[in-house]
């Protein structure tokens, strides 16, 4: 991703947060691999309430994700990014000195309740200019993506010699890193301005839960993340099966996630290249069933089998992961998108708890092969209310400033924008004497652009 043509402010800003969020994530992520192994030991385990330890930060996340973003407004960016973090140290050493798991649960529920995404998107979008903020964003969201698979490998090599506590010990560390990272490292904004495109708005949130397209694809993140969490409840176990020590999975995970990412790279440039987006899409949601279903009812012990369909599994789901937030962006009302995607984390969180407390009640009755069942049926379901969406247009998001000359006359204005060919959308915010568009590139005139803006 190409940052030079950002002021050095800006690149020290982008690359700042997409560390502390990467830190950050590891942190929630580290123990996905190996918290149904190693918790198996603790006082009063049970696979229920170690699906509850798997899946608890997700609701602490999901409850306090938007309040958090609102309180920022308030109080400051920076402040609740560092209130956050504290917090999940705590939750990280609560998990760490529990000899039960229902320490563990309580460690869990403090590391979710650091719930500082919002925050940190919002501070980005304070300390980078419109034009360079999607870019941001998207290096931003590289670094989740990244440290979601680092997570993976990490996990089962750290806990192999230090066990769970020292797993969660080294959580803690990696979000006092982040303490310095936002200290030392993070620019601090002259203004904190909130940002339409980045935060949630109270007055949108009843627009953004009655919109049927922003509510399919909200169903659908929560589906794929509650699919995650409840496959990490069993994967492991499964592994474990066919002989495959757990200081190992790491061998598992690794050429997985890399081939898998690679993988899905051709789907994402056709679908927004070609505009076969829908397809695509489709096409993704169905991998996740095949390879769930396949996963549960397949007899055969064979490891082979097992990886190949965790390769499918995986590459429908970082394809998957890419492509919802593009959807949200694309058919997101103009100016609502801070709302939409405000909506759409607290679904993915929420997903990750529903997975983790199902998932591990369900394996405690029914075994390994129920989960993985069930994990089908849902995406089946999911792909069933996916085959109603429309095809997304290929819209951006575009803020332009509002002349003072034209303040008087907002509707003449928006009326002259909307004649642009590629403008789709237009709101005109007076307080903030900026106009909110949704614009095709590809079919976007320029020049008439600046001359309705002159």
């Amino acid at each position: 991703m190409n940052i030079e043509s950002m002021t050095t402010g800006e690149r020290r800003a982008v690359s700042g947060l997409a560390g502390l969020y990467a830190l950050r994530m590891l942190g929630l992520f580290m123990v996905l691999p190996v918290l149904s192994i190693y918790s198996a030991d603790l006082a009063g385990a049970s696979p229920a309430l170690i699906g509850m330890a798997i899946g608890g930060y997700g609701l602490t996340q999901a409850l306090l994700q938007i309040p958090f973003g609102f309180l920022s407004d308030k109080v400051g960016r920076k402040a609740v990014i560092v209130g956050g973090l504290i917090l999940f140290i705590i939750g990280s050493i609560v998990a760490a000195m529990s000899e039960s798991i229902y320490g563990v649960i309580i460690g869990r529920c403090l590391q979710g309740s650091g719930a500082i995404a919002s925050s940190i998107m919002a501070l980005l979008s304070d300390l980078t200019r419109e034009q360079m903020r999607t870019k941001a964003m998207a290096v931003v969201g590289m670094s989740i993506g990244l440290s979601f698979s680092v997570a993976l490998v990490l996990g089962p090599v750290i806990s192999q010699p230090f066990g769970l506590a020292g797993l969660f010990w080294f959580t803690a560390v990696l979000a006092t890193l982040g303490l310095l990272v936002i200290w030392k490292w993070v620019p601090t904004p002259q203004l904190y301005a909130p940002q339409r495109e980045a935060t949630v708005q109270t007055a949108q949130l009843s627009d953004i839960l009655k919109h049927p397209e922003l509510l399919r694809l909200d169903l659908g993140i929560l589906i794929l993340h509650l699919i995650m969490t409840a496959t990490f409840v069993v994967i492991p176990l499964r592994l474990l099966e066919l002989d495959m020590l757990a200081r190992d999975h790491w061998m598992v995970y690794l050429p997985i996630m890399v081939l898998s990412f690679l993988a899905m790279v051709p789907f994402i440039i056709v679908a927004e290249k070609k505009r076969k987006m829908k397809p695509i899409f489709l096409l993704a949601i169905s991998l996740v069933a095949l390879s769930q279903l396949l996963m549960g009812l397949m007899t055969s012990d064979s490891l082979t089998a097992l990886l190949a369909l965790m390769f499918m599994y995986f590459m429908a789901f970082n394809l998957l992961e890419a492509s919802l937030p593009s959807l949200i962006s694309k058919i997101a009302p103009a100016g609502q998108k801070g709302t939409a995607m405000g909506v759409y984390s607290s679904s993915q969180f929420f997903g990750a708890f529903i997975g983790g407390a199902l998932g591990g009640w369900m394996y405690g009755a029914m075994g390994i092969d129920a989960v993985l069942i069930m994990c089908g049926v849902l995406a089946i379901i999911w792909a069933v209310a996916a085959m109603g969406m429309q095809p997304p247009k290929h819209l951006t998001g575009k803020v332009v400033d509002v002349p003072e000359t034209e303040l008087n006359k907002a509707d003449d204005f928006s009326a002259r924008l909307l004649a642009v060919p590629g403008v789709e959308e237009v709101v005109i915010v007076l307080d903030e004497k900026a106009a909110y568009m949704k614009v095709d590139k590809n079919s976007l005139d320029e020049q008439a652009l600046a001359t309705a803006l002159a």
